[in-house]
């Protein structure tokens, strides 16, 4: 085998000049840069010891001073509880008995006019509702509006327990409506309220423009509210919460 010389002495010159490069451009910064590092590391080390100790001083401070405050504070307890004796506990009883008067009497007047606003609250919507209902009643079939009503108090007449019926039979009641009725209006109002009744009654008829839209029917042993005011009333009692005013 050949040796080349010059050739094997380039390449030495080549990778002695590679290691001259190498640690003049590349080892010496990095070695410098680590160095840099290294020493901010243990300066923040430091200075984070320093801190640490620094505030578990405080902390000792503060709780020394704390448990100082503590026993100051029953010291002065103690003599405030020793001096006050029966006087301190006769004010503080008359005190409490002021403080639960005033709470009692806040209670009510709180309960009063909690009541009060719902009372006005519910008289407001009751007139609302019964405006509303008018002006609603206002834009319907008068007629047809009547049938409606004659219908429904029928089929609660046939629904009624024989006892009541037999019982209603042959006595005098009383026909409320919002309208009044003319002569054969009434006459077939009480032929149909007879037949639903199953035996002969004697009607008067009354008008009350306060029903809105309906027929009632009052009498000793019988009382049927077929109106819009009935059904507003039992709206507005089935939806308002119930309140004891005391």
């Amino acid at each position: 085998m050949r040796i080349d010389w010059w050739t094997l002495g380039l390449q030495t010159v080549n990778v002695a000049v590679l290691v001259w490069l190498l640690q003049r451009f590349f080892w010496r910064p990095v070695a410098a840069m680590i160095e840099q590092r290294r020493t901010t590391t243990t300066a923040a080390l430091a200075d984070v010891e320093a801190t640490h100790s620094k505030a578990a001083a405080l902390l000792a401070d503060a709780e020394t001073a704390r448990a100082g405050f503590g026993a100051e504070r029953d010291a002065i307890l103690r003599q405030a509880h020793d001096d006050a004796g029966q006087a301190a506990t006769a004010q503080l009883s008359d005190a409490a008995a002021r403080v639960a008067a005033l709470e009692a009497a806040g209670a009510a007047a709180t309960a009063a006019a909690q009541h009060a606003a719902e009372g006005a609250w519910a008289e407001r919507s009751s007139h609302l509702a019964v405006d509303i209902a008018s002006r609603l009643a206002g834009r319907l079939d008068g007629q047809a509006v009547q049938a409606s009503f004659l219908a429904w108090l029928l089929e609660q007449l046939r629904a009624l327990p024989d006892a009541t019926r037999l019982a209603v039979t042959g006595t005098s009641l009383e026909a409320v409506s919002a309208v009044p009725l003319d002569a054969a209006s009434q006459a077939r109002t009480t032929a149909l309220i007879a037949e639903a009744l199953g035996g002969p009654v004697a009607i008067t008829y009354r008008t009350e423009p306060a029903l809105i839209a309906g027929l009632e029917l009052h009498g000793p042993h019988l009382d049927v509210s077929n109106s819009w005011r009935a059904d507003l009333a039992k709206v507005l009692q089935e939806t308002l919460p119930t309140r004891d005013p005391a």
